[in-house]
């Protein structure tokens, strides 16, 4: 069964991209949902154009670049995703009978939180995240703004309520952080976490102060 991957319009494409590559590496299947605000942000971020009859090559593109822009930092094998789009609520994971270890939402933008909490439903992200609720399936929703306002905190709560795994995308420090790269994968690897896939993003905390100094 596949982890479905939504990403949502707010900024931290890197982010994305840094789950997809662990979820592929880990050997888990991914379906993947790219809304129409995210494919903006995706271009304003890398200069990828997400194109439906080309997503293979441009997820292909996407996935090898890193965190500063580079090009080519990564080998990227797609052939363990299956794309379906934002727009097309007919698709497998509109039905809670469309089997699913989960959904994972990364970044997560307001109106995203929002429309999930509220089970708007408006795009095939909304609608999937609304069934791995109501399944009581996995869901991760990866919040990427700042500050936060009152009703986003409220929308917050409610889906914590509802049972998903609110993961901020906020970086930490104590593991030794020398790249952006590095800052990118702490919080990939904490939303990968809290879907319970092992992973290899960043070195864990182990009880022992001043190991964030020890640099490789």
């Amino acid at each position: 069964m596949p982890w479905i991957v939504g990403v949502s319009g707010a900024s931290g494409t890197p982010y994305a991209a840094a789950v997809l590559r662990a979820l592929l590496a880990a050997g888990e299947a991914v379906d993947l949902v790219v809304s129409r605000a995210s494919r903006l942000t995706l271009l304003d971020e890398t200069g990828i154009s997400f194109r439906d009859a080309h997503w293979q090559d441009d997820l292909r593109e996407w996935l090898a670049r890193g965190a500063d822009g580079k090009p080519g930092t990564f080998a990227a094998d797609v052939s363990g995703v299956r794309y379906w789009n934002a727009g097309d609520l007919a698709a497998g994971p509109s039905s809670g009978s469309y089997p699913a270890k989960g959904m994972l939402i990364v970044p997560a933008s307001t109106a995203c939180v929002a429309g999930v909490a509220l089970g708007l439903s408006k795009d095939l992200l909304q609608r999937t995240a609304s069934v791995t609720l109501k399944e009581r399936r996995t869901l991760v929703v990866a919040v990427r703004e700042t500050p936060l306002n009152g009703q986003t905190l409220r929308h917050l709560v409610a889906l914590d309520d509802a049972g998903a795994s609110v993961v901020p995308a906020s970086p930490a420090f104590y593991a030794g952080a020398t790249h952006i790269q590095d800052l990118v994968d702490f919080v990939a690897g904490r939303v990968l976490d809290a879907a319970g896939v092992e992973h290899g993003l960043y070195r864990r905390w182990r009880g022992e102060l001043g190991g964030g100094a020890d640099r490789p």
